[in-house]
């Protein structure tokens, strides 16, 4: 082939994968992409650790309200890696495969949120309102996490969640356990997800608005 064609089919070629979309992560996910994951997940070593820093932002605690402390991800990819991670021996790649060709692929997002001393356990509660009783305290309630708005959204448009649910978080010891907080998660269909980035926003029932960006380019 001359020399200006093989340019110009270069030029052609480059303009072509120019004009390919950009995916953040793939879905679906491969087979071998699955085993790659199997096999990082395995390895249970600082790497594992690594892989899941970027997957998740820690905030500073607010100086009034809720501390939403840190918002993480999970996308396909990250969510095999962390399945295999949690297996005990005798899982092997080829069931990891199985489990996950078994499920729609999703994105799951988490928001840890704990109590603090201005949004504590316990809220006033009048022990008699005839009698004109000073205020009482009673425990939060543990879905406490359903009065937080959770939404994540892309270019100013909101992504609808497949679930949204909560978990509490509680600290045990001899004497008991005593709430602390939840963790919000909300599920995704991975294929609604955007490829570049979103912006997840969280506003407490008291305390300032949360709104963190992620670059989801970066992500697997």
């Amino acid at each position: 082939m001359p020399a200006t064609c093989r340019h110009y089919l270069s030029l052609a070629i480059s303009a072509l994968l120019l004009c390919q979309p950009l995916f953040a992560f793939q879905t679906p996910l491969s087979d071998t992409a699955v085993r790659e994951a199997y096999f990082l997940g395995q390895r249970h070593d600082q790497s594992v650790s690594d892989f899941f820093a970027k997957y998740a932002k820690t905030l500073p605690a607010p100086q009034y309200g809720p501390y939403i402390s840190t918002i993480r991800f999970l996308t396909p990819y990250a969510q095999v890696v962390s399945l295999s991670g949690n297996k005990s021996a005798g899982y092997s790649a080829q069931q990891a495969e199985r489990d996950h060709h078994a499920e729609e692929e999703t994105v799951v997002v988490f928001v840890d949120i704990y109590l603090t001393d201005s949004y504590g356990p316990f809220l006033a509660a009048p022990v008699d309102s005839r009698s004109g009783s000073p205020a009482g305290l009673t425990p939060r309630s543990s879905d406490f996490w359903r009065d937080f708005d959770v939404n994540v959204s892309s270019d100013s448009r909101t992504l609808a969640p497949q679930d949204t649910s909560g978990q509490p978080i509680y600290n045990c010891s001899e004497s008991g356990c005593s709430l602390v907080g939840a963790t919000v998660t909300l599920t995704f269909a991975a294929s609604k997800f955007p490829p570049d980035s979103v912006t997840v926003s969280v506003v407490p029932p008291e305390g300032d608005e949360v709104n963190i960006d992620f670059d989801l380019t970066s992500f697997r």
